[in-house]
């Protein structure tokens, strides 16, 4: 029986650590991910595929900031919307001819996905996550007079825009991802965390710039579409505790308590391990399990043999 499996690509999939943005470079490294994916469908896995923007959107970011004179900026969740098109494109057309080189007849599809959050969030009340360039103090003063942005000192390097990342929701697309899963499509969505949007009195709704977690919103599209699997592809093989000290161990196999025990003793950091525990952690306690590992580790993980295994 096919098991259905939504991937969380990180941004590691689409652009390594120093390398540069351009277009050719984001493409090979989609490329050789997508090999991986297309051997998990071959192996009767049903995907769905989530992935991160990080650095994509904070270079349309910069395009805005650069050309402001000459092009009118957009909002930060039209930009989101602009990284699951292009990010999307990358994954189709590459997994596509992957799937062709196995002889393997299946249609691949992205989808412009909507993630309402609330807009009482207590995270609207406290911006924190940095996006965009950095500014002197003078040109933050100048950004916060002219556009209200909330910016912040980042580490001495300068000063940042920060925004809020309130928690997901629901999928606004989940019935029609459903669908499409339903009829054997392999479906990308929620790039980038998804676009976010608030539901207005009136039933409609608004974006609203903010950032949503990649890996908190893959965990709520795996919920909300029934997979069995929910698996977060990162740049380590497993998930450890006592993490860069002497008595460092992976985390293997492990049970909801007994994580939840490792939470409560500080083991992972908020701005790396942190969100992804607590996301792999919230899916698990459906009754699924949640697979943390590297990309080129994802066959062996879903076997079993290799990663770090959360189950209830």
């Amino acid at each position: 029986m096919e098991k259905r499996v939504v991937i969380a690509l990180g941004g590691n999939a689409i652009l390594q650590p120093k390398q540069e943005p351009n277009y050719e470079t984001q493409l090979e490294n989609v490329r050789k991910s997508c090999e991986v994916l297309a051997k998990l469908v071959e192996e009767g896995y049903q995907l769905i595929i989530s992935h991160g923007n990080g650095p994509q959107v904070g270079n349309l970011l910069r395009q805005n900031e650069e050309a402001k004179e000459v092009v009118p900026q957009m909002p930060l969740d039209v930009l989101t919307a602009e990284t699951q098109g292009f990010i999307g494109y990358m994954i189709q057309q590459s997994l596509k001819n992957e799937l062709n080189k196995l002889g393997i007849n299946k249609e691949v599809i992205t989808l412009a996905t909507r993630v309402e959050v609330s807009k009482d969030d207590e995270k609207f009340k406290d911006p924190s996550k940095p996006i965009g360039a950095f500014y002197t103090e003078e040109e933050a003063l100048i950004l916060k007079e002219e556009k209200g942005w909330l910016l912040k000192e980042d580490s001495g390097r300068g000063f940042r825009r920060v925004v809020a990342s309130p928690k997901p929701i629901g999928i606004l697309e989940k019935e029609v991802i459903k669908k499409l899963v339903d009829d054997d499509v392999i479906v990308i969505a929620g790039g980038g965390g998804g676009i976010p949007v608030i539901r207005e009195e009136n039933g409609t709704y608004s974006g609203i710039e903010s950032v949503i977690d990649k890996d908190l919103s893959s965990c709520k599209l795996a919920e909300e579409i029934n997979a069995d699997i929910f698996m977060i592809l990162t740049d380590v093989d497993n998930a450890y505790i006592n993490y860069g000290k002497p008595e460092q161990k992976s985390i293997e196999k492990i049970q909801v308590s007994e994580l939840m025990n490792y939470i409560e003793e500080g083991h992972f950091a908020k701005g790396s391990m942190g969100p992804k525990i607590e996301a792999a952690l919230q899916f698990a306690k459906t009754g699924g399990k949640s697979h943390i590992c590297s990309l080129f580790q994802a066959r062996q993980s879903l076997k079993g043999e290799s990663g770090t295994i959360i189950s209830k």
